[in-house]
C-alpha cells in the first residue's frame, strides 16, 4: 500500500526533499558511447517509480572567438547529423574520454575540427544537455588569440569550419540552421560579452 503524500515543510532543505533513492539498477543497453539503465527508485513520499537514464561520459565544446581588428567572429563547424537526418552548423564538440582532462579535450577537438590552436583559454562553465533522462555533462570553454592551423577530424567525420559574426550567426539561429542548444548558449554568452558589433538574439 502506498504511503500518503507528504506535503514539503517550509524549513525543508530541498536537496533531501526532492531525494529519489535508487532501489534497483537494471543494464539494458551498453554502447560504444552510451549505456542506457532502468532503475527502481524510492520517491519523497514513499511510492516507488522507474526512471531511464542514458549514461554518457561527459563532453567539451568550444566558443572559439577569432577577433579581427575589433572584428569578432565565432568558429563553427557544418557537419551531418544522423538522428536529425539533417546537416548543422555547431561550436566545435566532443566527448570527453574516461578519465581525461576537460581543457586538453577541448584543446585537441578544436584543432582536429577546425585546425585553430588558441592562446588564452577561460572555463565558462559546466551543464547539463537533458538532465530528465540524460547524465551527460559538458563542459564549455571560450578560446581566444585563435592560431590556424590543418584540421585533422576522425575518420568517419566529415566537417567543415565556418566563421560567422553576432549578426550571421544569430540569422542562422531564425533560420533554423543553427539548432543545437550548446551552440545557442555559447551565442547567448558571447552576446552578452559584447565587443565588436552587437548581433540581434530577436525572433
Amino acid at each position: 500500500m502506498d504511503e500518503p503524500r507528504r506535503p514539503l515543510r517550509e524549513d525543508e532543505e530541498i536537496s533531501d526533499a526532492f531525494y529519489e533513492r535508487p532501489l534497483e539498477r537494471t543494464l539494458l543497453y551498453r554502447g560504444r558511447i552510451i549505456d542506457v539503465a532502468r532503475y527502481r527508485v524510492r520517491l519523497p513520499d514513499g511510492r516507488e517509480a522507474e526512471r531511464e537514464v542514458v549514461h554518457h561520459p561527459g563532453a567539451v565544446a568550444v566558443l572559439a572567438v577569432a577577433e579581427d581588428g575589433g572584428r569578432e567572429t565565432i568558429v563553427l563547424v557544418r557537419q551531418y547529423r544522423f538522428p536529425l537526418r539533417r546537416t548543422t552548423l555547431e561550436i566545435p564538440a566532443g566527448k570527453l574520454e574516461p578519465g581525461a582532462d576537460p581543457l586538453a579535450e577541448a584543446r585537441r577537438e578544436l584543432a582536429e575540427e577546425t585546425g585553430f590552436g588558441a592562446e588564452r583559454w577561460r572555463k565558462l562553465g559546466v551543464f547539463f544537455s537533458s538532465p530528465g533522462f540524460a547524465d551527460e555533462a559538458m563542459h564549455l570553454y571560450e578560446a581566444r588569440g585563435l592560431v590556424p592551423g590543418a584540421p585533422h577530424p576522425d575518420a568517419d567525420e566529415f566537417v567543415r569550419a565556418e566563421r560567422l559574426t553576432r549578426d550571421e550567426a544569430w540569422a542562422a539561429v531564425r533560420r533554423g540552421e543553427i539548432v543545437d542548444l550548446k551552440t545557442v548558449l555559447a551565442l547567448l554568452w558571447w552576446e552578452r560579452r559584447g565587443g565588436g558589433e552587437r548581433g540581434d538574439p530577436g525572433p
